[in-house]
């Protein structure tokens, strides 16, 4: 009964993580760029009481051996980087990255971080920045005067100002990859940071080695699906519940074996 109350905690602990995972995402639905995480479980130590192909004590052998499990564990909150839909938005300093890549944001000590999130504007020097105020890798200056943006599928920044014909080539906007971007760790505000499970961040031109393309006028909404979510939610509140009446039969049995006089 000990080993059935123990193991059913497990179960609860895992499902109580899962829940606050998917609750997040739920959170996080409208977030512009967001990646919902996924709950990975694997199993706990098993005790062996009799070995597969052991003899018994009749000189048989055991074709199927007998093992006992103690629960089961969260094993990592994997992040799904699959493409978010599009939301057309029109404001030409709305990016979107449709493949794979991130953007690099400069924070105020020169670390570089990176982002889904392309929301971007200028500020009162014409520096390209995020909602937080955050320089865009380069360090794109929109020069004064500019009356339009035209921001081209390989990241090339092009301003026209009054009179002007042709337009000024003021940078070009690169997309980072990652071998694994999986292993990229979320810091808050949109961002990610490097970890050594990641890689190296490999700066590409837009459209080039397997990099995504930038898409204007546009944001990448998050890829949470909330029917999904609520599904699974279900799921785990189910699972919970189960969990907690093992528990309770557990206690029952145990209970009544210390009634027995």
């Amino acid at each position: 009964m000990l080993r059935a109350l123990n193991t059913a905690a497990t179960g609860m602990a895992a499902q109580e993580m899962n829940v606050s995972t998917i609750s997040n995402n739920i959170a996080n639905v409208n977030t512009i760029g967001y990646k919902k995480n996924r709950t990975e479980f694997d199993t706990l130590l098993y005790q062996t009481v009799e070995e597969a192909g052991a003899r018994s004590d009749a000189n048989t052998v055991y074709n199927v051996g007998t093992q006992i499990g103690s629960g089961t564990k969260v094993s990592a909150v994997r992040k799904e980087f699959s493409q978010g839909s599009p939301q057309i938005t029109n404001n030409p300093f709305d990016l979107m990255i449709n493949g794979d890549g991130f953007f690099g944001i400069l924070l105020p000590n020169q670390e570089v971080k990176y982002t889904r999130d392309g929301a971007f504007n200028v500020d009162s020097q014409g520096n390209l920045v995020n909602k937080n105020g955050y320089r865009v890798v380069p360090g794109i200056v929109v020069p004064a005067g500019t009356i339009n943006v035209n921001i081209t599928e390989d990241g090339l920044v092009e301003a026209f100002t009054s009179g002007q014909v042709e337009p000024t080539q003021v940078g070009q906007i690169p997309l980072f990859t990652f071998i694994n971007p999986v292993g990229l760790k979320s810091i808050g505000q949109n961002l990610y940071t490097v970890t050594s499970a990641s890689g190296q961040p490999v700066s590409n031109i837009a459209g080039q080695n397997n990099a995504g393309v930038v898409q204007q006028g546009s944001l990448e909404a998050s890829n949470v699906s909330i029917m999904n979510e609520m599904t699974d939610l279900i799921k785990a509140q189910r699972a919970y519940e189960m969990n907690s009446r093992v528990m309770k039969v557990a206690d029952e049995m145990l209970q009544t074996v210390n009634n027995i006089r």
